[in-house]
């Protein structure tokens, strides 16, 4: 998908223009100036705060900075627009009067924390600064006011390290290096256990690091370390984690952050106190549970941080129990006013609870599956908001082996996750090798790039990495079909195949050597990691009917062998809407064939060599058409150029040079050159633009002859056992009306001929392939033909765009680096562009033909955003490969949600049969 420009801003230009524009929202004292709905304007954290002050909730005092003003600080050059101070001040003052307290007061200050809060959640992603207030003055007023000499030193060393870190760019060790040598030096074994004298020593030293760092003196006027702390929060919404964190999850670039400034609460006042987050229920499995940690006498950092070891958060019931039945009383209201499980956190400062956070929890696919079912039972949800509430993509963490949450890893390079899932086995680095290896043993297949060939090396295999390719390359295409693990285009690994090994900088990894592929992540790891199979409960069943009863749209699969067949249909597949005829002719028993055939030089020889093939291709027409059980099944007739099933050129050139030195049999030579020139004559410049499609057909229509003769063989000998298949014949790659007119005829008169001889009449339906941009622009022609058209946006985004699908992936990632791609068009649809040339496609051929059946099956049918595009533009069905049917099945039943009934009952009578 291309980016598209942001809008300027309206309000116009410069730092004036938001001077009278409200951009400070206090909460406290039980009300709040802004809402719990301005999740745009506030951030979440901001709006959740605002609800929870409103709702009674027991929330310290704060006002938050809207996410407006972040996106006017990167528009003015990281300045902040005028007026803003002004209204800080201000905030500040109602801070101030709510608890009776001075900001900067030296001797009884106010302190702030200082947090980030994105629209979406974005957990560690940005920057926090907590203790902010704190300077030499006002710690000695602090001492004073609390009596507690030992805390309000740990506070200020806290503050200056956490400053110097987030405002500075400190690096943490060089605070952390002073902190362990004074806890070595006196024997503390951790950071709780140091007295107030070894506390002051590591001020001291802190505030020096500071100054020798950074060459300035450790800031002391409070409302300068607030605008400081201000401004690195916005600095953060663009550092390298936040930027990676949204690009992962689809977060918009333009959103921003707000601030959030609230008054500090301590939870390490002492053992009367304490920190902890928590979750109303379990995130990793769904269960109704109360989940989370706590530490007493802490600040928020030590829990995240791994400091010292947290308490399960029912432990607390012990050690504060008014506190807990408080925090759960409340917690279970939060759930049930944001109907959703909540991630919240808290401070309990000498026995009184303060809740600083509440949001919707991150979770795992197997718990919101089951969070969302059981909202349902439970009143909290309706079924149309439950299918809502679970990420399409996320099912693939139940489709597929997923490495052991508790294994400990060595990562070695990172690729693009080309198929999800975990698969571990021996390093191998030939599909020969794979195949010989692959049933004794489990093995990973590592190539530069696959090809064709090598697919029987993929079935073989528990995993495949490759150095090449993207996302829709052979081996991620593949690899999706056959539901294994792949990682593909990890270009910082070097393989030689010659050599069996790749190397990775000083790390070299050879044939046999244990490698472990975590294919949702795009991680290559070292060794031998566990996996687990991920369990599909019955609450996943539930949801999926659910789903299919709201969907319209139908989801098909793509599949070329019976047991893809068997997985998709077990997955909820509908029908087979791309089986790919090519992948049959590698097998090992028939490629001598197809060679054979491929080198006849009359019609003859090529028609005797395609004879021997036809009973091949009928039994596996017949074993597909035999698990899908009458659904409806697209085959699509040979596609790739011929030159695919014959050896390489240069290899071959190379043998035929190698025979002639070792003097062998001179009759074998001649063979081997025979071969070689035929290599060279069918040689391509573009081959992917070149003699393909039915272009091979009408050039040799004995290989059409059987394909369709085999269909309807198949299709025949299994009517007489009752099973009822309405073949669908798909031609490929046209262009041109009468190339489809062509085939056509072929295709009918095979038919005839088979019906004739088995005395069956046969219903099929002939149609195309669309993946090509002129296709699209003559539908309305070629719909005269054709009695379905299925869109192949593969190669039509590789059309449209001029790029090599396989080639792309080296510029692609810079291109979305650089908002010039929102998306990788080949992962989603470029809706501006393939999107309207598939859209004027489906109008131009309905107009023709108005009960024309129409799907797609690029591998966008599997993407959930390319799923709803294609329900509101009014397709039948997608296509998509068995492990992703799951997840169409869902996409499609919240594009009907989102969309509304209308659509729905229009849509409900284009249903395909």
């Amino acid at each position: 998908m291309v980016k598209k420009r942001k809008k300027k801003s309206t309000k116009g230009k410069g730092k004036n223009k938001m001077a009278n524009q409200k951009m400070v929202y206090f909460f406290g004292s039980g009300r709040a100036e802004g809402k719990g709905t301005w999740k745009d304007l506030l951030g979440g954290k901001g709006a959740g705060l605002a609800e929870m002050t409103d709702a009674g909730v027991p929330v310290p005092p704060g006002f938050t900075i809207t996410t407006e003003v972040c996106n006017k600080f990167y528009d003015l050059g990281k300045k902040i627009p005028a007026g803003l101070e002004a209204q800080m001040d201000d905030g500040i003052k109602k801070v101030e009067k709510s608890m009776r307290l001075k900001f900067g007061d030296r001797n009884d200050p106010l302190l702030f924390s200082v947090r980030s809060g994105a629209k979406f959640s974005m957990p560690g992603m940005m920057d926090t600064v907590l203790n902010l207030g704190l300077n030499d003055d006002t710690v000695a007023g602090f001492i004073n006011k609390t009596g507690n000499e030992k805390f309000v030193l740990d506070s200020y060393r806290r503050f200056i390290q956490m400053f110097g870190n987030v405002v500075m760019d400190i690096e943490k060790n060089e605070f952390e290096d002073i902190l362990h040598a004074k806890k070595v030096e006196v024997g503390a074994k951790s950071d709780a256990d140091l007295d107030a004298v070894a506390l002051r020593d590591i001020i001291r030293k802190f505030k020096a690091k500071y100054k020798q760092l950074t060459g300035k003196n450790f800031p002391q006027d409070p409302k300068e370390q607030l605008r400081m702390a201000r401004n690195a929060v916005f600095n953060s919404w663009n550092n390298p984690r936040a930027n990676t964190y949204r690009k992962l999850n689809d977060i918009p670039d333009n959103l921003g952050t707000a601030v959030n400034v609230q008054t500090m609460v301590f939870g390490n006042m002492g053992n009367d106190s304490a920190t902890g987050v928590g979750f109303t229920r379990n995130p990793a499995t769904g269960n109704k549970e109360f989940y989370g940690e706590y530490l007493l006498n802490a600040q928020g950092e030590d829990v995240v941080a791994g400091v010292r070891t947290p308490q399960p958060i029912v432990k607390l019931g012990k050690d504060m129990p008014p506190v807990y039945k408080q925090l759960r009383n409340i917690t279970s209201k939060l759930e049930k006013h944001y109907r959703d499980v909540q991630d919240f956190e808290f401070t309990v400062q000498q026995g009184k609870l303060f809740m600083l956070q509440t949001r919707n929890g991150k979770r795992t696919a197997a718990a919101a599956v089951k969070i969302a079912v059981d909202m349902v039972k439970e009143g909290l949800l309706t079924k149309e908001e439950a299918i809502l509430r679970v990420d399409p993509q996320q099912l693939d963490q139940l489709l597929h082996p997923i490495i052991d949450p508790k294994a400990k890893v060595s990562v070695l390079a990172k690729g693009l996750p080309a198929s999800p899932g975990a698969a571990t086995g021996v390093a191998v680095f030939t599909a020969d090798e794979a195949a010989a290896r692959g049933d004794k043993e489990k093995v990973i297949l590592i190539r530069q790039e696959t090809c064709p060939d090598d697919i029987h090396g993929m079935d073989a295999a528990q995993g495949i990495l490759t150095a090449r390719g993207g996302m829709t390359s052979h081996a991620a295409v593949v690899a999706r079909g056959m539901g294994k693990c792949c990682v593909a285009g990890c270009e910082s690994i070097s393989v030689s195949e010659k050599g069996k090994k790749f190397t990775i900088g000083s790390t070299t990894v050879k044939e046999g050597d244990w490698v472990t592929l975590n294919g949702t992540t795009g991680e290559v790891i070292l060794g031998k990691v566990p996996t687990i199979e991920p369990q599909l409960t019955g609450e996943f069943g539930i949801l999926m009917k659910w789903a299919d009863e709201i969907r319209t749209m139908k989801v098909r699969t793509n599949a070329d062998t019976p047991h893809d067949a068997t997985v998709a249909r077990d997955f909820g597949a509908q029908g087979i809407g791309l089986c790919r005829t090519e992948h049959m002719f590698f097998a090992e028993d028939r490629l001598p064939i197809v060679q054979e055939m491929i080198l006849a030089d009359n019609k003859a020889d090529r028609k005797a060599a395609v004879a021997k093939l036809l009973p091949m291709q009928k039994a596996d027409f017949k074993g597909i058409f035999k698990a899908m059980k009458g659904l409806p099944v697209t085959i699509r007739l040979l596609d790739p150029p011929l030159h695919e099933f014959l050896p390489k050129r240069e290899e071959l050139m190379v043998e035929v040079a190698v025979m002639k030195v070792k003097g062998e049999d001179k009759e074998k030579i001649k063979v081997k050159e025979a071969l070689l020139k035929r290599v060279e004559d069918l040689h391509e410049f573009n081959p992917m633009l070149g003699h393909r499609g039915c272009r091979l057909g009408i050039s040799y229509p004995e290989i059409t002859e059987m394909q369709a003769t085999a269909i309807f063989e198949a299709a025949a000998e299994l009517a007489k056992q009752n099973i009822k298949i309405i073949p669908e014949v798909m031609v490929p790659l046209v262009d041109l009306v009468k190339e489809l007119e062509d085939q056509k005829a072929v295709i009918d008169a095979a038919a005839k001929a088979v019906m004739k001889k088995h005395g069956k009449k046969i219903q099929y339906l002939v149609g195309t392939m669309i993946e090509l941009p002129r296709a699209c622009v003559t539908a309305d022609e070629i719909a005269k033909v054709a009695e379905f058209f299925s869109f192949g946006t593969n190669d039509l985004t590789q059309t449209t765009f001029g790029y090599s699908r396989d080639d792309a992936g080296k510029f692609i990632m810079q291109y979305i680096d650089k908002g010039i791609f929102e998306k990788d068009p080949f992962v989603t649809i470029d809706v501006d562009g393939v999107g309207q040339l598939v859209k004027m496609g489906v109008d131009k051929g309905r107009k023709t033909r108005k009960d024309l059946k129409v799907g797609i099956c690029g591998e966008h049918g599997g993407d959930p955003a390319s799923v709803e595009f294609c329900y509101k533009i009014g397709l039948n069905y997608v296509s998509c490969s068995p492990y992703r049917v799951p997840i169409a099945r869902l996409a499609a039943a919240q594009a009907v949600i989102k969309f509304g009934a209308k659509k729905t009952k229009k849509k409900a009578k284009r249903k395909s049969k």
